[in-house]
């Protein structure tokens, strides 16, 4: 992200100013505000304690990012940007005047030729986090040229490499010194973001092919450090001069399905990393006359991920306090009259930071999933902004209440020969010969917010294994989410088809759509043995349970992992074997006039199938069958389920 007066130069290219104003919401209940003058600064750790506190690789269990012992792992993090790239896009790139903050990074993270490797995680550790987001180009992956030795003064040990060498050598610092690191493609090039830089979206200069590959190259690169614990799939996706990206249309411009795909060819390289993924930072074009905003991720709410770990996804999402739900942070020329973040109280702000993002977080639905607020920030030194401060101050005890995970933006810049931060943003600034003026140094406003964030209260110890359920998304292609499937031929040939992941079953479908519903609730341990692809009635035993209709039962013993279709007619069943006898006691659902599904447990505050009617077994059974017909105009599609008790 980068400081305010670039957002609204890049920003003012896409739209022309409006008379139209919009009101901000009317104002909310006040909400108590956190105590943080008792918060003192963190006690650093050294980096044996830090490592000694954790064990690696993380996973998720419901809302939180745990280690593997199962014990919580809170992401108190910050962002060490530069290998990303540092020029603004215009002028000569060897002149410092014409990079981000006139801090020239050579495509590495910022600091290094200001103070040893050492001493800048000596500094992190002060600030207490124990987790770094590390951006980096994809340009970086590519780059041959030996770096400047300038560039890592303070750090010879580094001369002669190239960009992914020196990238190699801070991961290894990093994690040597007990950080976990999350690799995060914040861009394509080494241009500096934001608006039309030709880094909007993950193929913008690039294939999604190339994008995923690069990604797969890194993940197996650091594959046998395990602290390196998760690849953030890509920066603040955005519009470009004429397409939005969009979240599950299909195309070559879905985010959604490119992430879905990165994230399952990443877990098949390396399956103990976390897979991250932001939403739409940006759609439409920003004037008052047309449609605009930042979904982030309300997307999820109706269409979600499931990957072939499902204990392995992130979702992440970034606020500033300039830039608001319809506001791309643009003043002046550009600028829309929607509300910033700054301009909600703290009522309203707390509730659209849960619309956009930490909903995500409500147990027991089809989307619940650890929220990382991987960039978040404020200028802490210089000219003072009121609205600024109280916003910072507002957000932190947000996340201070919600226990939620964060990244600040960002953690390194420099300082000028007089003393003064080139970035006021930075949590710790550099002079030439390595001297430290920081957010835990005298004159940071930041400090009493940042002190009470990093040391707050919050949910520590052994996360108890929570049932999990995830939709099934048929819409478009195929929707293969079993590690053993995605080993095997083709199922169902010429069919869309889907399955759960090994570790769950199919709980539900919906009517017309083609959605469906997995979950591990009770989940009985399968066999050995080959599963079974069924396509007509042989296994229908034990009387016609839907007299006049077409069915596809499972063998006895086995139970529904997928299923097919052709259109959104059924095709097949996809059921895998129970390694005990399952009962065989029919329970028929219809659902073929309306939702049937139970009423409590099972995603039922969640819509996985919106605009459709939707069957779904109870926790406690599994789906033995499911019958359809082509008479009445039906099509052809589910109206009814089979469910049978697990025990």
């Amino acid at each position: 992200m980068t400081p305010r007066t670039l957002i609204r130069r890049a920003t003012a290219a896409l739209a022309v100013l409006s008379a139209l104003i919009v009101g901000a919401p009317a104002a909310a209940a006040p909400l108590q505000p956190v105590a943080a003058a008792s918060v003192a600064a963190p006690v650093p750790l050294t980096g044996p304690q830090l490592a000694a506190s954790w064990t690696a690789p993380l996973s998720t269990r419901d809302r939180y990012v745990v280690d593997a012992n199962g014990d919580r792992f809170k992401l108190k993090s910050g962002n060490w940007a530069g290998a990303q790239g540092t020029w603004q896009g215009s002028g000569d790139v060897g002149d410092v005047a014409n990079h981000q903050a006139r801090q020239m990074s050579h495509n590495l993270p910022l600091g290094l030729d200001r103070k040893p490797i050492a001493g800048i995680l000596a500094d992190f550790h002060a600030l207490g986090l124990n987790s770094i987001r590390l951006p980096f180009a994809n340009a970086v992956i590519h780059d041959t040229t030996v770096v400047p030795d300038s560039a890592v003064a303070a750090n010879p040990q580094l001369k002669g490499k190239t960009p992914l060498q020196v990238l190699d050598a801070v991961v290894g610092a990093l994690t040597a010194d007990g950080f976990a690191v999350i690799l995060n493609n914040h861009t394509t090039s080494y241009r500096f973001c934001c608006g039309l830089d030709g880094n909007e979206r993950w193929n913008s200069g690039q294939s999604t092919q190339q994008w995923i590959d690069d990604w797969v190259f890194l993940v197996k690169r650091y594959q046998a450090d395990k602290r390196v614990v998760g690849a953030d799939l890509r920066n603040e996706v955005r519009r470009d001069t004429w397409n939005d990206p969009n979240w599950g249309w299909g195309n070559d411009h879905d985010l959604y399905k490119a992430m879905e795909e990165a994230g399952n060819k990443i877990l098949q390289a390396d399956p103990d990393m976390l897979v991250i993924m932001e939403g739409i930072n940006w759609q439409g074009i920003p004037t008052d006359l047309t449609p605009h905003g930042r979904p982030t991720l309300t997307p999820v709410a109706t269409l979600s991920h499931t990957l072939i770990r499902s204990d392995k996804l992130v979702y992440a999402a970034h606020f500033y306090g300039y830039t608001g739900p319809n506001h791309t942070g643009a003043t002046g020329t550009g600028e829309t009259h929607d509300p910033r973040y700054e301009e909600f109280t703290p009522a309203q702000l707390a509730q659209v930071v849960d619309d956009q993002a930490l909903f995500v977080t409500r147990s027991g639905q089809h989307f619940t999933a650890p929220v990382w607020i991987s960039e978040f920030g404020a200028a802490g030194r210089g000219e003072p902004d009121a609205r600024e401060r109280a916003w910072f101050t507002n957000f932190t005890d947000i996340l201070v209440r919600n226990d939620t995970d964060f990244a600040i933006w960002p953690l390194v810049g420099w300082t000028d020969a007089n003393g003064t931060p080139q970035d006021n943003w930075a949590m710790v600034n550099y002079s030439a010969n390595g001297t430290r003026l920081g957010v835990m140094d005298a004159g940071d406003w930041r400090a009493t917010d940042w002190n009470k964030l990093v040391g707050a209260p919050g949910r520590t110890g052994r996360i108890a294994p929570a049932t999990r359920w995830n939709m099934l998304n048929l819409d478009y292609a195929d929707y293969n989410v079993s590690a053993t499937m995605l080993a095997k031929p083709d199922w169902s040939p010429g069919n869309r088809k889907a399955n759960c992941p090994d570790t769950q079953r199919l709980v539900g479908l919906g009517r017309s759509d083609s959605r469906g519903l997995c979950t591990d609730a009770g989940q009985p341990a399968k066999a050995s043995g080959p599963w079974t692809v069924v396509t007509d009635e042989r296994y229908v035993t034990g009387g016609d349970w839907a007299s006049g209709y077409d069915k596809r039962q499972c063998p006895d013993r086995t139970f529904a992992v997928g299923y097919s279709v052709s259109g959104s007619a059924v095709s097949a069943l996809l059921c895998a074997p129970a390694a005990a006898s399952l009962p065989t006691t029919n329970r028929v659902l219809w659902f073929d006039k309306g939702d049937n599904r139970p009423a409590t447990g099972g995603s039922t505050a969640s819509d996985w199938a919106p605009g459709y009617y939707k069957g779904q077994c109870a926790d406690n059974e599994y789906v033995a069958g499911v019958a359809f017909t082509w008479k009445w105009n039906h099509g052809g599609v589910p109206d009814a389920l089979l469910c049978r008790p697990l025990a």
